[in-house]
């Protein structure tokens, strides 16, 4: 591999001009540049990432600890943060935390050992010790689709209350009364925040959501699956099961034709986000969707911002409803995905994507 010495011996310059040519710095002539870049292309020179981030004490490496690898909406968003990550010059290292907090934990002190210049996280709930720790201390910070309350970060997420309350809407609509939840873990505030919105959505419309209609899930399909077989036991079962989240609303469809029964004939579906699997699901899944590739790359904006000196502003961005065939409307003539932006028959009214 070739070193700085080798392009400065070859472009006739010194170890110093070669430096100041890949820092980008003024103070050289046009014919020094053009001989050290085409040195540098001749020998396929590349900079010494360890050396350089000793020297400037940046590495332009952001960590990012995602709730669990294997949900469709964290895929997606880690998609999306890598790529506008390596747009602005960074490249990205990920931590599995798979809901627990010690595991959470874990990766960020292996980030932190590894000097990442900051630190995207979905906190899977507010009792991480040495992530509060490292927020306290000033390491660049940004917070992704969950938060926990009362610290100093930047938050990134979407609101889906407006969307909740678009659903029940339409369910109304349709007729439906008995209406329950699967809920996400206490612990984490999506899980809370959308157990509210969907009560306070059927508090307008007069409807009870009694302890029996609210079923304690995690965010994994075999809560899902746990938590309807529930439902389905009651002596009056609800005749919507609302799940907070998209494997939880597998696991709950699972539940619902192990029965020999039918949705929706037999009891509709919804979920709170929206995932690409939902089109193929039979019958297509209603569903809120976030916009979860503006969430990351608004996430490592923040972050870059924070990292720069910047105060790193919150964004929050609205979700949206889409309407499939799962609570018993009439078919649309396609079924549009979680970045299909084409109409739905149904009166429900959908944010710009």
């Amino acid at each position: 591999m070739a070193s700085i010495k080798d392009v400065a011996a070859e472009a006739g310059v010194s170890v110093a001009t070669v430096s100041r040519v890949l820092n980008g710095h003024p103070s050289v002539s046009p014919d020094a540049r053009t001989r050290v870049l085409a040195a540098v292309e001749a020998l396929g020179y590349r900079p010494n990432a360890v050396a350089r981030s000793l020297r400037t004490a940046q590495t332009r490496t952001l960590g990012l600890v995602i709730s669990d690898v294997l949900n469709p909406y964290f895929t997606e968003l880690a998609r999306s943060v890598e790529e506008e990550a390596r747009a602005l010059g960074y490249s990205v290292i990920i931590g599995n935390a798979d809901e627990r907090p010690d595991l959470q934990d874990h990766h960020v002190t292996t980030l932190l050992d590894r000097r990442i210049d900051g630190l995207l996280v979905s906190p899977t709930d507010g009792g991480s010790p040495r992530m509060l720790d490292a927020a306290r201390a000033g390491t660049p910070m940004v917070f992704v689709d969950r938060w926990i309350p009362g610290v100093d970060v930047p938050v990134v997420r979407s609101d889906g209350r407006a969307a909740v309350r678009d659903l029940v809407a339409h369910l109304h609509g349709l007729g439906h009364r008995r209406l329950a939840i699967i809920a996400g873990p206490a612990a984490t505030t999506t899980g809370r925040e959308r157990v509210d919105a969907f009560r306070e959505a059927l508090g307008a419309y007069g409807l009870p959501l009694p302890d029996a209609y609210i079923g304690q899930g995690d965010f994994q399909a075999g809560s899902g699956r746990r938590v309807t077989e529930g439902f389905l036991d009651l002596p009056e079962p609800p005749e919507v099961v609302f799940a907070a989240d998209n494997l939880m609303a597998l696991g709950a469809l699972d539940a619902v034709r192990a029965r020999g029964m039918r949705v929706p004939d037999d009891i509709a579906l919804a979920a709170f986000d929206d995932i690409r699997w939902f089109v193929h699901t039979d019958p297509p899944i209603t569903a809120i969707a976030q916009p979860t590739g503006d969430l990351g790359r608004a996430a490592v904006r923040a972050l870059v911002d924070r990292i720069e000196g910047g105060a790193g502003e919150s964004v929050t961005l609205p979700a949206r409803l889409v309407v499939r065939r799962s609570c018993g409307e009439a078919a649309s003539p396609h079924d549009p995905s979680p970045h299909d932006p084409s109409p739905s028959p149904s009166p429900v009214r959908r944010s710009t994507p």
